[in-house]
């Protein structure tokens, strides 16, 4: 029987060519993801990992008691105690650090490699007794010697298109600086190789920066050879002021490091995979549907084994070995495919904002292992229905011609089971409209409903098609003989037209269904800054840690075309039961720049001690205007019971409490700071000359981001338009696969119908009629896939959608027509094309031929 099986695997090569594409490319986005997710989280691990193999210890100074004055705060870290860390035994070398971020502007005064502040180092040039950092090996130039010398990396010099003798600006927390590029150095840290960048200044510079004249942020200590670190932390320790700082070891730092670069990558793992999933999901119908047919079409050659002797277990080895045969063939041919798709995924996954480090390719055992895994363990189990199948057909069956069509029995047990899914499916999304919020195990359970819905719509498929088939067979009709042969055709085997036409229900629903919540979400973003942003420009620090120049408020209230200029300090307000935003506004100023709907209350009495909240605040703490919330602003302040003197609805912009912005910035991370400017123009006036203007009065920071109304939405939306962008991905995987299924269907169902064509032929059909007959047969198919998974992914969107309005008030159901209508287009396009290929080899056949094949 395994001979058989390798025979007939030998003799209908291109029957089976499609199915062995269809488990490659689901072998190839599996092993392709996970050698991605393996790159990227090394790559990323490389990103933001500092090395301490030369470390053992860390002197760190520990955050002073709240409430300390301004020269307690300073670091205990200085000259005097690197000198007496030198002089511990088992110390082999003691180096001071100062360590900080700077973000640099690269030559044509854009912001280089901006937004991971891990990745923006800074830190001292700390030359050794021979006058040079063993850390920074100089390439060129010379060490930076006073306050307007830098020296950086070979990288950032290349990216920012650098020279020795250039002038660069950068910024670490405040106004922006312009140093001369004086040397050019080397580094092993992986942060700054994997695609951050490294400014070092003088060590008195960076003390100014970063810490405080005379004192680092931390000593890093090496160990005699022998000495043991842990003993050696206990021992320096014991030098050190118990409540001002502590020795940690590098293996301590090293762990820590590792959790958190996990947690940053993990990330990276889960959403690469959704790609595999889906692909394998979509393909295992496929194979499903090839199998199936190969077995009909070869009912008298099982017969004829069955009758001279086979029994019903080796018939089912015989179609899994050939199941087998296929995967291992297609699990060798997809792996490098998918080291293809690992090394141009990180291109397909970056954006402007948000670029993957790059690294070499990791292939772990796990992706050899998964790919023959998924390649030969999918094709067998979607096999296994097939070979039941086959291993039922009776020796009688030889001396048959026509197929059998499925039994009643079978029938009624399909129906029941489907729709017992679809009442489960849609009883368990109904349930989801009450819900209050987009909370994970809501969203989970949406997921799982959407899921059990379209296993239930596939699953009723079969006897959808036939009533489905016949309302869209009337437009296929007015093609004449053609199109009423199409729709015959299409109507003969409702198992296969709903097998074939899966692969389209499964990705038309998830494209539609997210297209929907796609654009209900961004017109509600949309609606909802404009509800609340009166400003037609908010300039804002990248990070919460960093403050925007004072003076840049008078500035930017001088640029020409600028009405209101308004300073907004962000800091947080603990209420015990939680961390919460609160913003510092001017009362002269704020109701120029944000629009505040009041439910209870206003803000004529804000001040100190006197807040307004937001709704949601308000709901949680059963708060109205009049009340008191027991809250502590920021990291150092006391309990305060604040008088609630109004309510306003939830604002993105106002976040979620309000203050006076004086009482506000003595508790933010930089007293004193301000974090946003929001700029109103006249006019409302937004161009491209007025963003300028107000990049230069800013003095062009790399720190701070000048954004109109449009770019606020574009940002609040960017994880949802990156979701989207996966599932036009996944659409695309969907459509290539249903293209092969369309194709294998059709090639195959021409086969069959041999005859029959000979005999359209011998009666006076043309060429061009035999084609068209084949074209609206797959369209027809084509049609009802969409169909069906319009209606799914709609529903799923409605139903989903109660979610999203838990989350945000302004969202309401909103249809992208242009996107549906271009869903539908490129699903019938698809139907098409795919019958180009059977159609040819359909009209090419010879009457006479045909009529005498047996």
């Amino acid at each position: 029987m395994f001979k058989t099986a390798l025979r007939n695997v030998l003799a209908h090569k291109a029957r089976l060519l499609m199915t062995v594409l269809a488990v490659m490319l689901g072998v190839a986005f599996v092993s392709g993801t996970l050698v991605f997710a393996d790159s990227s989280s090394a790559a990323y691990r490389a990103a933001a990992s500092k090395s301490f193999a030369d470390i053992a210890v860390t002197v760190v100074p520990k955050d002073p008691p709240p409430g300390s004055a301004a020269d307690e705060r300073t670091s205990v870290l200085d000259d005097p105690l690197a000198r007496k860390l030198a002089g511990v035994p088992g110390v082999g070398s003691v180096r001071p650090s100062v360590d900080g971020s700077a973000v640099l502007n690269g030559a044509d005064g854009a912001p280089l490699r901006a937004g991971k502040a891990w990745a923006n180092l800074a830190a001292a040039y700390v030359p050794g007794q021979d006058g040079k950092d063993s850390r920074y090996p100089l390439v060129t130039g010379h060490a930076p010697k006073s306050g307007d010398e830098i020296a950086v990396d070979s990288g950032t010099a290349a990216a920012g298109r650098f020279g020795l003798g250039d002038l660069v600006t950068l910024a670490t927390d405040g106004p922006v600086m312009a140093k001369r590029l004086v040397g050019i150095v080397t580094t092993k840290d992986s942060r700054v190789t994997a695609g951050g960048t490294l400014a070092l200044f003088d060590t008195a510079t960076a003390q100014q920066l970063f810490s405080s004249p005379g004192h680092y942020t931390g000593i890093d200590v090496s160990a005699a050879p022998g000495t043991d670190q842990f003993k050696l932390s206990d021992r320096i320790g014991a030098l050190l002021p118990a409540d001002r700082a502590e020795a940690v070891t590098g293996t301590a730092q090293a762990n820590q490091q590792a959790t958190l670069v996990d947690t940053l990558t993990r990330g990276y793992t889960k959403l690469p995979m959704i790609f595999a999933g889906v692909s394998l999901f979509i393909g295992s119908f496929l194979i499903v549907n090839t199998f199936t047919m190969v077995v009909t079409r070869r009912t008298r050659e099982i017969a004829l084994l069955r009758a001279i002797g086979a029994d019903r277990r080796q018939v089912v080895r015989s179609v899994l070995a050939e199941a087998l045969l296929l995967g291992l063939v297609a699990s060798v041919a997809g792996f490098p495919l998918g080291l293809g798709i690992a090394a141009v995924l990180p291109d397909v996954l970056s954006t402007g904002a948000d670029t993957l480090p790059r690294g070499p390719l990791v292939i772990g055992p796990r992706s050899v292992v998964a790919a023959l895994v998924v390649g030969v363990g999918v094709t067998v189990l979607a096999a296994w229905l097939p070979s039941r199948r086959a291993a039922k057909i009776a020796p009688v069956e030889a001396m048959r011609s026509a197929e059998q069509p499925p039994s009643a029995h079978r029938s009624r047990i399909r129906g029941a089971v489907g729709t017992a899914l679809l009442v489960l499916g849609t009883g368990w999304l109904v349930s989801l409209t009450g819900a209050k919020d987009a909370s994970e195990g809501n969203v989970q359970s949406a997921m799982l409903g959407c899921a059990i819905l379209v296993v239930a719509v596939i699953v009723l498929a079969p006897l959808l098609a036939a009533p489905v088939i016949r309302l869209t067979g009337r437009l296929t009709g007015r093609f004449g003989i053609t199109g009423r042969l199409a729709r015959e055709n299409a109507l003969r085997d409702p198992r296969r037209t709903a097998a074939t036409a899966a692969t389209l229900i499964v990705s038309t629903a998830m494209v539609a269904g997210l297209a929907v919540l796609g654009n209900s979400t961004g017109q509600a973003l949309d609606h909802q800054a404009a509800a609340g942003l009166g400003a037609d420009y908010v300039i804002g620090t990248r990070t919460p840690t960093t403050g925007i120049d004072a003076a840049a408020v008078q500035r930017v209230a001088d640029v020409p075309g600028v009405r209101t200029a308004a300073a907004v300090t962000d800091s947080t307000l603990f209420t015990g039961g939680g961390v919460r935003q609160i913003s510092g506004v001017g009362p002269d100023t704020v109701n120029a720049v944000m629009k505040l709907d009041f439910t209870s209350g206003s803000l004529a009495g804000l001040g100190p001690g006197r807040i307004a909240v937001s709704s949601t605040l308000a709901r949680e703490h059963g708060l109205s205007a009049g009340g008191t919330l027991n809250a502590r602003m920021g990291r150092d302040q006391d309990f305060t019971a604040y008088t609630v003197v109004g309510v306003y609805r939830d604002n993105p912009i106002a976040h979620d409490a309000l203050g006076a912005r004086g009482e506000v910035q003595r508790s933010s991370f930089k007293p004193g700071s301000v974090q946003r400017i929001l700029v109103r123009t006249d006019g409302g006036a937004v161009s491209t000359s007025t963003e300028a203007r107000l990049r230069t009065a800013v003095g062009n920071n790399p720190l701070l981001k000048v954004q109109d109304r449009k770019e606020l939405v574009a940002e609040a939306a960017g994880t949802l338009s990156s979701l989207l962008t996966l599932m036009y991905g996944l659409l695309a995987i969907g459509v290539v696969i249903a293209s092969l299924g369309i194709v294998n269907t059709l090639a195959m169902s021409v086969a069959e119908r041999t005859r029959e064509i000979g005999v359209l032929r011998a009666i006076g059909m043309d060429r061009a009629g035999i084609r068209r007959m084949i074209r609206l047969e797959s369209v027809t198919v084509a049609a009802f896939g969409t169909l069906l998974g319009l209606a799914v992914g709609l529903f799923g969107a409605w139903a989903v959608g109660s979610l999203a309005n838990g989350a945000m008030a302004q969202y309401s159901l909103a249809l992208p027509w242009g996107t549906l209508l271009l869903v539908c287009l490129l699903s019938l396009t698809v139907g098409a094309v795919a019958a180009a290929v059977p159609a040819r080899r359909a009209a090419a056949l010879s009457p006479l031929e045909a009529v005498a094949e047996t």
